[in-house]
């Protein structure tokens, strides 16, 4: 009953739904059908559709009936809403058309009136608007003169004060007068009155001279109180840092002059043009060294150039580092003076200026113009020009560490940057690394490390010519880090990476002469310098300098879309290096020799063991029989030859390697024993015991002294031995679960139950068919 009641609810629904559909898509229905004149069949249509042949189908007629009315009805209603709206918006619109039109027309009216008023207006403001404009034009040139007139009386005006500061010995009150005068200087330059500009421009020239002279013979009586400059080293110096007779006196005149020489800088620059050496060596742009300094660094250029220049015995090309030594004496014999004799005054004037720094950038001038004129006579003497780069690299390691001269400064980095210089650099640095790279290879104790002796140093027990090349490696970039620009190091680093698989494939040649001798000391050594190498570049790679390198390749690569986009992720996301394909060739060919020593010694392993391979493992007494379990025979030579090798490679390995080696070694070995030796053989109860002795007692201890449970590596001989020993009782449940349970949850805990974790079920099924000392079932 509930299935029909339920069948007839559902029913009901869904004639209701039916009528729904009909009634509206019936309505849109008639409307074209009436369109088409063809109504009455619709009709007949849609009633034959609805009601048909079924008479209990007529209880739909009122539902369809109300609903077709009420659709008509809302039908009727859009048609009169539409139908009343239509004309009144059609009304509308054309009257705001009809008002536009009139505004329309009014302001074309007006704007021709305008336009005649205009135009008759203009014509009467014409011979005005021509006469004001001339007054105008008379009066913008009176002004232009009235300003011209106004600029040269100033400029008298400061001239005239100037004379009279002088007259009455005011010196500072004239330099700070010709102060004004420089700035006014200054500002005309944009104007376009040179004849102006000319007068002031020699107006300045003219009280700048003045003052300098009579400043400058002053400064420089006081300088020769003190003994300037000092020639000997401060320890020796009796005056000016001691306290001469009237020492108040002089020092205070020192600061006073020098204050006032300093009030003639701005007039100095705009008149002195500073020495600059040619655009080739892009130097640093920086203003001229101040005044005062300039004038106490003169004795100390002529002494230079008397010395350095022209035909005097000092001047040796042969020997830069005479005057290189002789620049850096003068900076250190002057340090302590400047520091706390001129830095005072300049910290009380104000411009953060540092005294020392300033005396070293002038002096620093002579040694960049010395180098400049020397180079090109010596740019093709290998032997003079690296002797060159080496000192003028002391020089600057001794101007930075010591002096604190900073590196943005003008320096010799920027002289040998030069291009052509630059390019020899390469060259000579590349002929002197390779020349290094042949005799060190040659070298009688080549492949002996020098730390042999020393167990906590040899580590990684690298040979002698490993240890040198990286050293080499390690002087050249500390030779080129302190050049001005990335372009120039990233040339370096190429250099090097070049050295790099250059000693790389020096060292593949000698790997390949003793091939034959694997297990040998010399290639053990060339094993050792490839793994050295390789970790080496490796911790360089996260250095800072070479991580800084790796984002100026980054810009540069993307700029020359050299790279793949693939790559340069990787480099932007430090995700490798700039030396990764370096320690790639040298990892790969690491794992060449490893393969190859494995190999040799595995294949030695397989010979010694061929007498334990034919063991009988189906004879051999049980445990019971034996008074005590004692090694199988044929099993000595095998042990004999893994014992050895072990011992002699790891004496000969580092420690790394030699974990690499002994791990693969054991992997073989494990899965060899147990697939030529297990599972080649049955095994009674005597048998499996034996082979469990052998290896757990004596196989595995081998590898006790390198690692604590050296078993879990031979984790399929384990195993096995574990299922080839289970007691009968086990062995049967054991057999029973994985062809009850086969390849089910069960079987597996059933497996870890009993040590099983390596291998598979079939595995173990296999194994314990292998067993011969099953009970006998009477099947």
């Amino acid at each position: 009953m509930c299935c029909s009641e339920s069948g007839n609810e559902r029913k009901d629904v869904e004639e209701k739904n039916d009528i729904n559909i009909a009634a509206l898509f019936g309505n849109e229905q008639v409307s074209e059908d009436t369109d088409n004149g063809d109504l009455t069949s619709y009709v007949s249509a849609f009633i034959e559709k609805e009601v048909g042949n079924d008479l209990k189908s007529l209880k739909k007629l009122d539902k369809l009936i109300e609903q077709m009315t009420e659709n008509k009805m809302q039908l009727e209603e859009q048609v009169l809403t539409i139908s009343s709206e239509i004309p009144k918006r059609i009304q509308s619109a054309l009257k705001n058309a009809e008002e536009s039109k009139q505004f329309l027309n009014q302001f074309l009216e007006q704007e021709t009136h305008l336009f005649s008023s205009i135009n008759s207006h203009l014509l009467t403001a014409q011979p005005w608007m021509e006469d004001l404009g001339a007054m105008i034009n008379q009066i913008e040139e009176i002004e232009r003169h009235l300003a011209y007139l106004k600029w040269i009386s100033q400029i008298e005006e400061l001239s005239d004060n100037i004379q009279q500061y002088l007259m009455t010995n005011n010196v500072p009150e004239a330099a700070s007068t010709l102060v004004s005068m420089a700035e006014l200087d200054i500002k005309l330059q944009e104007s376009s009155c040179a004849h102006l500009l000319a007068f002031m421009r020699a107006t300045v020239k003219f009280w700048h001279k003045i003052l300098k002279d009579k400043l400058t013979s002053d400064f420089e009586e006081v300088l020769a109180q003190l003994h300037w400059p000092f020639i000997t080293p401060p320890q020796s110096q009796t005056v000016g840092l001691s306290r001469p007779a009237g020492a108040p006196e002089i020092y205070s005149n020192l600061e006073t002059l020098f204050c006032q020489l300093l009030k003639l800088q701005t007039s100095d620059e705009l008149l002195t043009e500073p020495k600059q050496l040619p655009e080739k060596y892009c130097l640093p742009a920086s203003p001229s060294v101040i005044l005062p300094i300039q004038i106490m660094l003169t004795p100390l250029q002529k002494r230079f150039r008397y010395h350095f220049r022209g035909n005097r015995q000092t001047n040796v090309i042969s020997k830069p580092e005479w005057y290189l030594a002789q620049v850096l004496m003068w900076i250190g014999n002057h340090t302590q003076f400047l520091d706390e004799k001129i830095q005072p005054i300049l910290d009380k004037v104000g411009p953060s200026v540092n005294a020392r720094l300033e005396f070293s950038r002038g002096l620093m001038m002579l040694v960049l113009e010395k180098l400049a004129a020397d180079i090109p006579c010596l740019l093709y003497d290998d032997n003079l020009f690296c002797h060159l780069v080496d000192e003028v690299l002391l020089f600057e390691r001794e101007l930075h560490s010591l002096y604190g001269y900073p590196s943005t400064f003008a320096n010799c980095m920027h002289i040998l940057s030069e291009d052509t210089c630059f390019q020899r650099w390469l060259t000579v640095e590349r002929k002197f690394a390779l020349q290094k790279m042949d005799s060190m290879l040659s070298s009688e104790a080549a492949w002996i490390s020098q730390y042999k002796d020393i167990t906590d140093v040899d580590e990684m027990k690298v040979p002698d010519c490993a240890e040198t090349f990286m050293t080499l490696l390690l002087v050249i970039t500390d030779r080129y880090k302190n050049l001005p620009t990335a372009s120039r190091k990233l040339q370096f680093l190429e250099l090097q990476k070049d050295l790099v698989d250059d000693f790389r494939i020096r060292l593949t040649q000698v790997m390949k002469e003793e091939t034959r001798a694997s297990l040998g000391f010399r290639y053990c050594a060339i094993l050792n310098a490839v793994n050295y190498i390789s970790t080496v570049l490796a911790d360089w790679a996260d250095n800072v300098f070479f991580l800084q390198l790796q984002q100026a390749a980054l810009e540069v690569f993307a700029e020359n879309n050299t790279l793949s986009k693939l790559q340069l992720g990787q480099l932007a996301s430090m995700e490798s290096s700039v030396f990764d394909d370096m320690i790639n060739l040298l990892e790969r060919l690491k794992h060449d020799m490893l393969t190859r020593q494995v190999d040799h010694v595995f294949r030695e392993v397989k010979d010694a063991a061929k007498l334990y391979t034919k063991e009988r493992w189906l004879s051999l007494p049980s445990q019971s029989e034996q008074a005590v379990m004692s090694l199988s025979s044929s099993a000595c030579p095998l042990l004999l030859t893994v014992r050895d090798r072990l011992l002699q490679l790891e004496e000969q390995l580092c420690f790394s390697l030699f974990t690499v080696f002994w791990q693969v070694l054991v992997e073989k070995l494990d899965v060899y024993i147990y697939q030529e030796i297990v599972l080649a053989n049955h095994f009674n109860e005597g048998g499996a015991a034996q082979l469990q002795f052998d290896m757990t007692r004596n196989l595995f201890p081998l590898f006790s002294r390198y690692c604590k449970r050296p078993e879990n590596y031979f984790k399929h001989v384990k195993e096995a031995c574990i299922v080839l020993n289970l007691n009968i009782g086990s062995a049967l449940l054991l057999k029973d679960v994985l062809q009850s349970a086969s390849g089910q949850p069960p079987a597996t805990e059933a497996l870890n139950e009993v040590g099983i974790y390596k291998l598979a079920q079939q595995d173990v099924e296999i194994l314990l068919n292998l067993r011969t000392n099953w009970p006998n079932t009477g099947k």
